[in-house]
């Protein structure tokens, strides 16, 4: 066992089944029990044709605020949709043409392939390293989007250095939060956009998502995808001739998935109530200790990666009985408030270091 073995465990790590060798949040968070029965319930109230379509609705402004709170913002800045791709999607109808997007080398597709796109209204997309994005903005730069956290090397970016330059600059932010809300203390305040899709970090059932929109910013973007349920009134919108959009975010709102919402909610309460720093800790430590055990050098990120580009090392992790993924060549690892130093022994045995 490691030195550290005393480490603590975060108390919310009782709220989920323990599953040894789970190190997979990067790919998909693990649901809470609360989040399994909340689903259940809701599929056995579909099932018996009690399914309250207002009730579903008040589920979700739950769920705006309880991310809201997460994400330091207000809830009236916040949008709900499915998927990231499609609220980028959104954003990039605030890029003037001719503009200059830019964008990281390598960064999830979901955020840069919307701006791609384009190429129609002369908007270039340019790619620039991680580490050296604040210095690649300049005054024909419209927009800057990233990931907070990148999801296949677990690189975290300089926020403060970025938001900074892209002032100076006068171009707008877009941040990624997806792999970096729910341990990574950083807010959607900092940024003028910020999607999250929420079944990773903070372990909601894959299709709720989220959009922030800095207040004062909302006339800027188009709501592409606008229906019944962009307006702040959604059942007095349902039909065509009466059609108002809400006054904040929500007009970039899309139909919600029922299920898929009522499992969210509890997910988002766990991490509305909880300390983010000490789930940052708590990451932090774990990843320290695992890079120790693989002669790696420490990152102060949840996603830990090194190369492997044969995909043995992912092998003999699955045979050992580990969860874990591989991107870019990388293996990838990843703790989140379930994993203890149990889970970083089994790492080391898997991979015999």
């Amino acid at each position: 066992m490691h030195a550290a073995a005393t480490l603590a465990t975060p108390a919310p790590a009782s709220a989920f089944d323990r599953v040894p060798g789970y190190l997979a949040a990067c790919t998909a968070g693990l649901p809470t029990r609360e989040t399994v029965d909340a689903m259940r319930s809701a599929v056995d109230v579909w099932a018996a044709g009690r399914l309250d379509a207002s009730e579903a609705g008040a589920q979700l402004e739950r769920c705006r605020a309880l991310f809201a709170t997460i994400a330091r913002v207000d809830p009236a800045q916040v949008a709900t949709g499915s998927q990231a791709s499609q609220l980028v999607s959104v954003i990039a109808t605030a890029v003037p043409d001719g503009a200059e997007v830019l964008c990281v080398e390598q960064d999830f597709a979901s955020l840069t392939h919307p701006f791609e796109q384009l190429s129609g209204r002369g908007v270039r997309v340019r790619y620039a390293p991680l580490d050296s994005l604040a210095e690649e903005i300049g005054p024909d730069t419209a927009l800057v989007a990233f990931s907070a956290v990148q999801s296949a090397s677990g690189a975290v970016a300089d926020v403060d250095a970025i938001c900074a330059a892209a002032a100076r600059a006068g171009a707008l932010t877009l941040a990624d939060l997806t792999q970096s809300l729910g341990w990574l203390p950083v807010g959607a305040d900092r940024f003028d956009f910020t999607v999250c899709h929420a079944y990773k970090w903070l372990c909601a059932p894959r299709g709720v998502a989220f959009l922030t929109v800095r207040a004062g910013l909302e006339d800027r973007l188009t709501p592409l995808a606008a229906g019944w349920y962009s307006a702040d009134d959604v059942w007095s919108s349902c039909y065509a001739g009466h059609t108002p959009l809400a006054v904040g975010a929500g007009r970039f709102d899309v139909s919600p998935a029922w299920q898929a919402v009522a499992g969210t909610e509890p997910a988002l309460r766990l991490f509305a109530e909880l300390d983010p720093r000490a789930a940052h800790a708590h990451a932090i430590a774990l990843s320290h200790a695992a890079s120790d055990a693989l002669e790696l050098p420490r990152r102060d990120s949840a996603i830990l990666t090194w190369s492997d580009p044969e995909g043995a090392d992912l092998a003999a992790m699955r045979a050992h009985g580990i969860v874990a993924s591989g991107r870019a060549g990388n293996a990838r690892v990843a703790f989140h408030l379930w994993n203890t130093l149990e889970d970083v022994d089994m790492l080391a045995e898997a991979l015999r270091r």
